[in-house]
């Protein structure tokens, strides 16, 4: 058995299709790890899930920001937002089975053996390695739970940018979306900057890159994210690996061979 992780997809079939080739991947042996953002601004969004859904068994997906919002844009909780890339996606007649099955998903994720923890966007300082799994069960439940729609009502918004033990409701379950889901920079108190997209030179201080405020040796497991294209996976660490290398954009596809260190990258079209 053999894992590779594959940082964000946006629904670019014929790259991941490349990288898989590369490494002769076997559904039925082999496990795909995948840091959420599977649809939405590429090509083929109704395509790559079904892809996806065939081989659904093999797969570790932690859900990303642009997952969620295409689940609340199908059920019909927001109408804000709507890409026309989603469009085939939405209006298909397995519509309903692949957004139920999105809904399964998980926001962080753990590797059996322990050496690594996945989430879409990473893992605030402020919280254990424990504490995000716990805290990621907590969407879950409600995700998979009679007040989905509640939730995804309630879902956007920026507030609070800073994490708080004492949150509650609403307020606490958008918090944890936000972090695992939206966040690139914070400062030295935690507090997020969710309006940054940019590349790592141009952020206003006193904002850093959220994964700077982690030491090193801090975690057991090395962390896997996407979410920011901008980094071009480049973080300066060895235990917080970047995968989003900007595929919708026009650049590459990143696949990481999670036994080896071993990296892969198939060339995507704008």
């Amino acid at each position: 058995m053999s894992r590779y992780a594959v940082g964000d997809l946006q629904g670019c079939l014929k790259p991941l299709q490349c990288l898989l080739e590369k490494v002769s991947f076997n559904p039925q042996r082999d496990q795909l790890w995948l840091v959420g953002d599977l649809v939405n601004r590429g090509p083929d969004s109704l395509d790559t899930l079904r892809f996806l859904y065939s081989i659904k068994d093999s797969l570790h997906i932690t859900l990303g920001n642009h997952d969620l919002h295409c689940i609340a844009l199908a059920r019909g909780t927001t109408k804000r937002g709507r890409h026309p890339s989603l469009d085939a996606l939405l209006n298909a007649a397995d519509c309903a089975e692949l957004m139920q099955w999105l809904l399964q998903q998980a926001l962080v994720l753990r590797s059996e053996d322990g050496h690594y923890l996945m989430s879409h966007a990473g893992i605030p300082n402020a919280w254990s390695s424990e504490q995000a799994l716990d805290l990621s069960r907590e969407v879950e439940a409600v995700l998979q739970g009679p007040n989905v729609d509640e939730f995804f009502h309630n879902m956007y918004g920026d507030e609070p940018l800073a994490w708080n033990d004492n949150l509650q409701g609403y307020e606490r379950l958008r918090a944890i979306t936000n972090h695992l889901t939206r966040m690139r920079i914070c400062d030295a108190d935690g507090q997020l900057e969710l309006g940054f997209k940019g590349i790592a030179a141009d952020i206003p201080p006193p904002y850093r890159p959220w994964f700077e405020w982690q030491a090193a040796g801090s975690r057991s497991e090395t962390l896997l994210f996407g979410h920011w294209a901008a980094l071009e996976c480049k973080t300066d660490r060895d235990d917080i690996i970047a995968l989003d290398s900007g595929c919708v954009w026009g650049r590459n596809m990143t696949m990481l061979n999670m036994d080896n260190r071993d990296i892969y990258r198939c060339e995507c079209q704008a």
